[in-house]
């Protein structure tokens, strides 16, 4: 491949090597490989249960422990929300209140979306605010609809379609309305704080900086003087390195007609990097736009804790084990009951050669497994969403791992890998709380956990033209695929996300 002096340019601007860009084409020539699942993850084979009694030891042991670790909520916030409106935006574009009543268009168009979308017209935590704007003199329901939706997404009004998700109103108090900013700082004050100071990391489109500032600036000392608790929060963009260069149906590098190579951002997956700029002890990870209203909060913080407090046990033999393999003469026993630790409680699943295995190569398989991050991942009850979820896989290399897997990733066209996909009980609401140093203190470089054959490769038009593009590893997949893994049963209240506008109607968004 041979590139410009202009291409060459391009990518010291984006700090991506010419290497890196060749890697990239490669892998839309090879193609990503579907995942071979071996089994779905199950309560009592891949996931854990816990009793209540054992949920209130593993939170008092979180309660013990916490002051002595450096804990943050790291929160992906990145992106605007229009697709939360991409119902609204079409009913824009092809309903014409003067020709159509609203009765008329739900019949005949069948968009159950606007049907919904009018009927909770009222329980929208933003309803006061459009229609203090909009008036009341219409003649018509369809011609209201019509300028409510408009007032709420048009530029040169409310424009919330432009919005991050994390500054839209969410929830509607009798003191007023909020955002999920400001939900999650509330959460955090329940389970990410030391010392009566919480930690936040938000990561957002740097074209949305100077709006989560502001409301920072708004809510922060508020949220401090219901809580009792003060807040460092920081925020980071998805970093221009990880952009991943787009390719036309060919396969040869997209140019755009002024001649430059067409970069598309990396997807979630690029946000490994983000992570691994943070050296906090324990790091909790929450999409921002799945809360809850205030009357849930201590359900959620009580399951985060739960899920901390495990980490912290599990995390504590291991650190243990680590440091005896660096530092003791370790007998067969020792090594027996090191590995069954891994197989056990971590999920390591060792191929049948380990017994026959010399000493020094047992002594050396096991450090490379326990020295690794530690990820335990809360799941939830499959309720029909659609998304990733728990699944035992096989690599090409037989190795056996548990893994989040996106329903993309799976070869539903083979039998028996549609058969797993419907075998699955649980369902990925990316609830994760992370361990990423290692005995020492040391926090690992999370970059060399990450499987790099394991991204996605999408298909987009841009000008007009048909283009691929690649999307890196997702964050709670690939990027993490060689982490130590646990899943652990939540309630379903701690999965609520907002996905379109509608989803606000529903209870879990409804003050009572």
């Amino acid at each position: 491949m041979n590139f410009t002096d202009i291409d060459l340019k391009q990518f010291a601007a984006k700090g991506i090597t010419n290497e890196k860009v060749l890697a990239q084409i490669e892998t839309f020539k090879e193609g990503i490989p579907f995942v071979n699942l071996s089994k779905a993850a199950v309560v009592g084979d891949g996931i854990l249960k816990f009793t209540d009694k054992e949920q209130e030891e593993l939170i008092s042991l979180f309660e013990k422990e916490r002051s002595e670790k450096e804990l943050l909520k790291f929160t992906p916030a990145s992106g605007a929300a229009t697709r939360m409106f991409k119902a609204l935006f079409a009913f824009l574009e092809v309903y014409n209140p003067k020709k159509q009543t609203l009765q008329e268009y739900i019949n005949t168009s069948e968009d159950n979306a606007i049907k919904a979308f009018t009927e909770g017209l009222k329980n929208f935590p933003f309803y006061k605010d459009v229609k203090s704007r909009i008036g009341n003199n219409f003649s018509s329901t369809g011609e209201e609809v019509y300028a409510f939706v408009e007032e709420l997404l048009v530029e040169n009004k409310l424009n919330y379609g432009f919005y991050p998700k994390g500054l839209l109103p969410f929830h509607a108090y009798k003191n007023g309305i909020v955002t999920p900013f400001y939900e999650h700082l509330k959460e955090a004050a329940l389970y990410a704080t030391t010392a009566k100071k919480a930690k936040l990391h938000f990561t957002i489109s740097e074209q949305h900086k100077k709006m989560f500032l502001e409301k920072e600036a708004q809510v922060l000392d508020v949220v401090t003087k219901e809580t009792g608790v003060s807040f460092e929060v920081d925020y980071s963009f998805q970093k221009v390195e990880t952009d991943t260069i787009a390719v036309d149906i060919d396969n040869i590098p997209f140019r755009l007609k002024n001649g430059s190579l067409l970069f598309r951002p990396g997807g979630h997956g690029a946000l490994i990097e983000n992570l691994n700029d943070k050296k906090a002890d324990v790091i909790f990870i929450k999409n921002i736009d799945n809360i809850i209203v205030e009357e849930h909060i201590e359900t959620i913080a009580n399951s985060k804790k739960m899920l901390a407090g495990f980490l912290l046990k599990v995390q504590n033999k291991a650190f243990k084990y680590a440091s005896i393999l660096d530092n003791n003469d370790v007998d067969d026993d020792l090594i027996n009951e090191i590995r069954l630790f891994l197989k056990e409680e971590l999920n390591v699943r060792f191929k049948n050669g380990f017994i026959h295995l010399g000493k020094e190569d047992q002594i050396a398989l096991l450090k490379n497994h326990i020295n690794r991050p530690i990820r335990v991942c809360g799941m939830v009850k499959n309720l029909g969403d659609p998304g990733g979820g728990p699944f035992w896989i096989k690599d090409y290399q037989e190795n056996v791992s548990l893994q989040i897997v996106e329903s993309a990733q799976i070869n539903t066209s083979n039998y028996n890998q549609a058969k797993i996909l419907q075998n699955a009980t649980h369902f990925n609401p990316v609830d994760l709380v992370c361990g990423v140093k290692n005995y020492k203190g040391e926090k690992y470089n999370l970059l060399d956990f990450v499987n790099e054959k394991q991204g996605f490769i999408t298909e987009k038009t841009k000008e007009g033209r048909p283009v691929k593009a690649l999307e890196l590893p997702g964050l709670w997949n690939g990027a993490m695929a060689y982490w130590n893994t646990i899943f652990v049963e939540v309630p379903s209240i701690t999965f609520n996300p907002v996905k379109t506008v509608n989803d606000l109607l529903k209870s879990a968004h409804q003050p009572l």
